[in-house]
């Protein structure tokens, strides 16, 4: 039986088109495709991401002339809200002085455990007015023994320090959070103060914090400003800094200034107990509990202040791996808070209107969502596409005038790495397909992801004290 062979099971001439015109082939399908599908597709795509940039420029400008004012002529917080210190009563005592809980949330925190828990039993407060509560739901024995030992050498002190574990991790923060707030002598405290395990305030934090909520019953909520030790550590770092930083000097500035409102960050910030209860407390349906917080709070009725001088020492992710980690998690966690919450929000009578636009449209939909989306399908997607499709223009304002000046207005809280902007510049178009993805993960909860926490890992300095020996990993590279 002869052989068969590709001659006689295909025409000679279908082989011979296939090997020497499969070029001319692809392009003819091109051609005919490109006028009726890709052309039309392609402009509706410019339009929409061009639509997408422009409320985002819009945004980014009306922040910045309101910025503008509040540093030119705006009031100091203690202007606009009343603020007294707190002093000794020669009869009352210390009892003039509110009972304060500080927690400090921990897992698996072997670089950075002592540092926090060394800086809050310093804070400057009457040691009987204030109780340390350290939640360790670390999974290591060997950590968690030695982060009780800590606790028991500061207790020996006269500090009123609790280690506090749990048989599960549970809500993971939101859950040690809430748990925490049920002990008995967390009850008799009026006010709750958290600190993530790598965050060192200074001495008088409380004294600078406390008098804003006991002067003014209408806010619940004090947040300080973060700032880097590790800044200068790396490249990776410096251009996180200038990233926080503009979110920190303006966003945040921007919020409490104009609606009394901005997101919680989940740690340095000071919380009024009685409007955590009245919000229905920590819940950890979303990675973002302390955004979830924040949003039901304002709902209430509640006002939240931003006290930028006040700034508490914290760290930044140096790995690649724990920076991706943090930004799914911040980028997946808005997203999906805001599909679970929008109509909670149309559809609250206590807050006004412009307050209710206010929170949809600039907090969430477009900070939290557009701006990740148009810098992912316009830049890396639709704008080098439009290079294989002549046809399709796209206008100057939009290539060329819009991402310069929004870039510029980011790099503002940041002047000494204005040099570096243009290794932000590809940084975040790097990030942004991360973060599109997370972003649509929170918005459709597609996949097991959306509710996933992975804590971001943290050295405490550990890579200069004592360098590491880098491994190569090909998949990670």
């Amino acid at each position: 039986m002869d052989r068969l062979s590709l001659t006689t099971i295909l025409p000679d001439a279908f082989i011979q088109g296939t090997v020497d015109d499969i070029s001319i082939q692809i392009a003819w399908i091109w051609e005919q495709i490109k006028a009726p599908l890709i052309v039309p597709l392609l402009r509706a795509a410019v339009v929409i991401c061009l639509t997408m940039s422009l409320m985002l420029f819009i945004e980014r400008v009306y922040m910045g002339i309101v910025i503008t004012f509040v540093k030119l002529f705006g009031r100091k917080p203690e202007k606009r809200y009343k603020w007294e210190p707190l002093k000794d009563d020669a009869e009352l005592g210390n009892s003039a002085f509110p009972m304060v809980l500080v927690q400090i949330p921990m897992f698996n925190e072997r670089e950075v455990y002592k540092l926090s828990i060394g800086a809050v039993c310093g804070l400057s407060w009457p040691r009987d007015r204030m109780f340390v509560q350290v939640l360790d739901d670390s999974t290591d024995q060997a950590i968690k023994e030695m982060v009780e030992l800590e606790c028991h050498r500061w207790a020996s002190q006269g500090i009123n320090i609790k280690y506090e574990i749990r048989d599960n991790r549970t809500g993971y923060k939101a859950g040690a959070l809430k748990e925490g707030l049920t002990r008995s002598y967390a009850r008799d405290c009026d006010y709750v103060v958290i600190f993530d395990a790598d965050f060192q305030p200074e001495p008088d934090f409380l004294r600078r914090t406390i008098p804003f909520l006991v002067h003014n019953p209408e806010l619940a909520l004090i947040q300080a400003r973060w700032i880097f030790v590790n800044a200068d550590e790396c490249l990776l770092t410096r251009l996180q800094e200038m990233s926080l930083d503009y979110h920190f000097t303006v966003e945040q500035e921007v919020g409490s200034s104009t609606y009394s409102f901005f997101g919680f960050n989940g740690t340095a910030g000071v919380w009024r107990i009685a409007a955590i209860n009245e919000a229905g407390g920590w819940k950890d349906r979303t990675t973002v509990e302390d955004m979830d917080l924040a949003v039901r709070a304002s709902l209430k009725g509640w006002k939240f202040l931003y006290l930028g001088d006040l700034k508490v020492k914290s760290e930044l992710p140096s790995t690649l791996k724990a920076f991706r980690h943090q930004q799914h998690r911040w980028s997946c966690g808005p997203a999906n808070l805001f599909r679970k919450m929008m109509m909670e929000i149309i559809t609250n009578k206590t807050v006004s209107l412009w307050k209710k636009v206010y929170v949809i449209y600039s907090f969430f939909l477009v900070r939290k969502i557009v701006g990740h989306i148009v810098s992912f399908t316009f830049y890396c997607v639709v704008l080098p596409l439009t290079v294989l499709v002549p046809e399709v223009e796209v206008p100057k304002w939009g290539v060329v005038y819009i991402p310069s000046i929004i870039t510029i207005l980011n790099a503002v809280g940041t002047p000494r790495s204005f040099h570096l902007l243009f290794f932000w510049i590809l940084f975040e178009n790097v990030m942004s397909m991360h973060r599109t993805q997370a972003t649509f993960i929170g918005l459709l909860e597609a996949g097991r992801s959306v509710n996933e926490w992975i804590d971001t890992e943290k050295l405490g300095g550990v890579l200069k004290a004592k360098p590491r020996r880098s491994r190569f990993r090909f998949g990670e590279r």
